[in-house]
């Protein structure tokens, strides 16, 4: 297998960084391009840190070019401040961002999404994922890898204190959590960046990949 250069977008949040790290150590990537909206200062040498204006696209689209792109991009209502503004961030960047990345020629494109998206949800977060999902899946990339992680466990560099309870009650229902239920348990988000160079690495099988499998992919 020839070796290809990766994008990633949200390299800053909790599966970005450590899908981050584990492309630095995987033999199919000679080059990482991570696009920030302020330096982090990597020295890596297969890492090119790129600042940019996430709220203009068009001022970067040029350097969105390589194989395999990575989005993992993400907030919440309270950082956001209004659903509005969540929309712009959860589904409509993503979504110009693949748009340009497709143009460009990146062939492959693994995205979070969340587990439970659904373009019919009640939920406004659950909709606006799955509007995010339905736009990537008309795009044209020889693989489209939609992850939907549940709760996920693991160091983020910004405290969300309704997360942190979920992740203690799920430490002790996932052993509860069998059959069609294991989707719903706690991941790590390192399996879940595992899992996203797996299946890029991979012919495509299928588009939508819930947490139970991601969780046998990583490992």
């Amino acid at each position: 297998m020839s070796q290809r250069t990766a994008l990633i977008f949200g390299s800053t949040g909790l599966i970005g960084n450590l899908l981050l790290e584990e492309l630095v150590i995987s033999s199919g990537y000679s080059a990482i391009k991570t696009f920030v909206r302020q330096p982090i200062g990597i020295s890596e040498p297969k890492v090119e840190e790129f600042p940019v204006d996430f709220s203009n696209p068009d001022t970067f689209s040029d350097k969105i070019n390589g194989d395999d792109i990575y989005i993992c991009l993400g907030t919440t209502i309270k950082k956001a401040g209004s659903i509005s503004k969540m929309q712009e961030i959860d589904r409509d960047l993503p979504v110009r961002l693949a748009s340009r990345a497709s143009a460009n020629g990146v062939k492959r494109i693994a995205v979070v999404s969340s587990i439970g998206a659904n373009i019919g949800a009640s939920n406004y977060y659950l909709r606006i994922k799955g509007e995010m999902e339905e736009e990537i899946m008309k795009l044209k990339f020889e693989n489209i890898a939609i992850v939907r992680p549940s709760i996920l466990l693991g160091e983020r560099k910004e405290m969300r204190p309704g997360e942190l309870a979920g992740k203690v009650v799920m430490k002790v229902f996932n052993p509860l959590l069998l059959g069609k239920m294991k989707k719903y348990r706690a991941i790590h988000g390192r399996d879940v960046a595992k899992a996203m160079i797996a299946i890029l690495q991979k012919d495509p099988v299928k588009t939508i990949y819930e947490s139970d499998e991601l969780r046998k992919i990583g490992d």
